[in-house]
C-alpha cells in the first residue's frame, strides 16, 4: 500500500516544488494537487462539505494551475508520482489537454496519474460551457479522446462533445499506452458503474471511511465487466490510525493520501517528519 500527499495549492504558502521536493525526501510514494479554474462568487451548487454555497477554504478561489504545479514538482523530484486529485478536465480543451498531460508524463519519466471529477461545482462547469446534466457524457467522451491521442499512431474521435479528424499527436506518454485515470466521486452503485467502464480506479471522497461495501462492489462490477487486474483504491484520510490502515491493506486499498496543512513551511515540514515516521511503523 502506497503513501501519498495531497498539497491544496494556492498564492500563499508552501510551493508545489518545495513540497514535492519534501515529499519524495521524507520517502512517500505520490504527491497530489487539485484543480478550479476560477470560483464565480454567486453559487448555486452546495459544496459537498458544508451542505450550502459556503466554503471550507478560501483557497478553492486561490488554486494553482494543477500542470505547472506537477511540471514544477517534477523538476525537482525524480521518484515521487505526481497527480491530481482531481482535475476536471472537461474545463478544457481535450484535444490541448492531453498534450499537457502527456508531455509532462514524457519529460517526468512516466510518473503522471489524474485523478479526475465530475464536478460538484456546477456553476464553474456552467462557465465552461458544460450542460446541466451532461458532464458525465462529456467526461467519458474526454477521457476516450485523450486515451486515443495518447496511444494511437493516427488518432481520432467522433462523438457528442469531442470531435477531431485522424491526427498525429506526440509525445505518448512514457508509461505506456495510456495515464493511469482514477475517479473521485462517491461509492455509489451509479459511480463506480461508470468506473468500471470509463477508468482504473477509485479515489474516495473527503470523510468516506466504511468503504468496504464498496470496494467488494467495485471488484464484483469489475469482474462481470471482464477487467483484467484489479481496480486501483485511493483513499483520502485524515490521521493514520494503525487499525485503520491494517484494514485497508487486508481490504485491497492501493494507495492512502495525506493532506498538507495550510501553515509555515517549518510547521509543514515537521508535520511531514512526523507523518512520515508513523507511517514508517506500519510497513
Amino acid at each position: 500500500m502506497r503513501y501519498g500527499l495531497v498539497l491544496f495549492t494556492s498564492d500563499r504558502g508552501l510551493t508545489p516544488a518545495a513540497a514535492a521536493a519534501a515529499a519524495e525526501r521524507h520517502g512517500f510514494d505520490s504527491f497530489y494537487v487539485p484543480e478550479h479554474t476560477h470560483m464565480p462568487i454567486e453559487r448555486e451548487a452546495a459544496h459537498p462539505r458544508t451542505g450550502d454555497t459556503s466554503l471550507p477554504d478560501d483557497r478553492y478561489a486561490r488554486t494553482l494551475d494543477p500542470w505547472v504545479s506537477l511540471a514544477m514538482a517534477a523538476a525537482v523530484t525524480s521518484r515521487i508520482g505526481l497527480g491530481t486529485a482531481v482535475a476536471i478536465p472537461v474545463e478544457h480543451d481535450p484535444i490541448a489537454l492531453a498534450k499537457t498531460i502527456a508531455s509532462l508524463d514524457h519529460l517526468s519519466g512516466g510518473r503522471v496519474r489524474l485523478g479526475v471529477g465530475f464536478g460538484w461545482n456546477t456553476d464553474e462547469l456552467a462557465d465552461h460551457g458544460v450542460p446541466l446534466g451532461r458532464r458525465r457524457t462529456m467526461l467519458r467522451e474526454y477521457l476516450e479522446s485523450m486515451r486515443s491521442l495518447w496511444s494511437d499512431t493516427e488518432a481520432h474521435y467522433e462523438g457528442e462533445f469531442v470531435n477531431f479528424r485522424p491526427s498525429w499527436a506526440w509525445p505518448k506518454p512514457a508509461q505506456g499506452k495510456s495515464i493511469p485515470i482514477i475517479v473521485g466521486a462517491a461509492g455509489t452503485d451509479k459511480n463506480l458503474a461508470w468506473i468500471v467502464r470509463s477508468a482504473d480506479g477509485w479515489m474516495t471522497t473527503p470523510g468516506e471511511r466504511d468503504i468496504a461495501e464498496s470496494v467488494l462492489r467495485l471488484r464484483t462490477l469489475w469482474s462481470d465487466a471482464g477487467r483484467a487486474g484489479q481496480p486501483e483504491i485511493v483513499v483520502l484520510d485524515a490521521a493514520p490510525k494503525g487499525e485503520k490502515l491494517d484494514r485497508w491493506r487486508e481490504l485491497g486499498v492501493t494507495e492512502v493520501l495525506y493532506g498538507i496543512p495550510d501553515k509555515s513551511d517549518a510547521e509543514v515540514h515537521a508535520y511531514l517528519a512526523r507523518l512520515a515516521e508513523k507511517l514508517a511503523q506500519r510497513s
